[in-house]
């Protein structure tokens, strides 16, 4: 179901937002401005976050981090292409950050309709089709005769793996590695609990 906001209302919520924001009135955990200023001088993230742009899964919440905690990436169906990996090169090279986190979710729209395209011959819109190209190989080895969900759980997971395994790929995944000051992990955040569950 969509929303019931016209966009100028939506509009109009992220600047009255905003402005109890800056009015430290915020329904949400905020920080005093003397901690802005200093954050406006420079960023020194502890971790690196590439998450699925799902508006039930917003990283700052969900690991309870403040601002300037989290470098932030996210992508529908958290996956990788030729901007998230300069964005993640940029986090490694200038941010370096210690810990890099794939976090995928239950209930992935994306990895949703990357399993009708495989399994199902669905037709996808020509951009979303493109998307889930980056997908599509993280399901090679799933068995489609499994329970619908049973599918969904294990595609989603698996899509975190196969994202896992392109940075640990990667030249720049092998340098960082190599030096064995980085950390890549991946996580699934089930939506019903709240709980990250961190992969093996």
């Amino acid at each position: 179901m969509a929303t019931s906001y016209t966009a100028d209302e939506a509009l109009q919520r992220l600047k009255d937002g905003n402005s109890r924001f800056v009015a430290g009135q915020a329904r949400f955990l905020t920080v005093q401005k003397d901690v802005l200023a200093e954050l406006a001088k420079d960023q020194h993230p502890y971790a690196t976050i590439l998450g699925c742009s799902d508006s039930r899964v917003p990283p700052e919440l969900v690991f309870d981090a403040s601002f300037g905690e989290l470098f932030v990436i996210r992508v529908a169906g958290n996956v990788l292409g030729s901007s998230i990996f300069g964005t993640l090169q940029y986090a490694g090279m200038h941010l370096h950050t210690p810990l890099f986190v794939v976090v995928g979710h239950a209930g992935c729209g994306a990895v949703k309709a990357a399993i009708a395209s495989k399994f199902h011959d669905a037709e996808q819109h020509d951009r979303i089709a493109t998307l889930l190209e980056n997908i599509l190989p993280a399901l090679d080895d799933l068995d489609p005769a499994l329970p619908a969900a049973a599918l969904l759980d294990a595609a989603i997971e698996a899509n975190v793996r196969y994202t896992v395994r392109q940075l640990l790929q990667s030249p720049e995944g092998k340098a960082r590695a190599a030096e064995g000051k980085v950390k890549l992990v991946g996580a699934v955040y089930e939506l019903a609990s709240g709980v990250v569950r961190f992969l093996d």
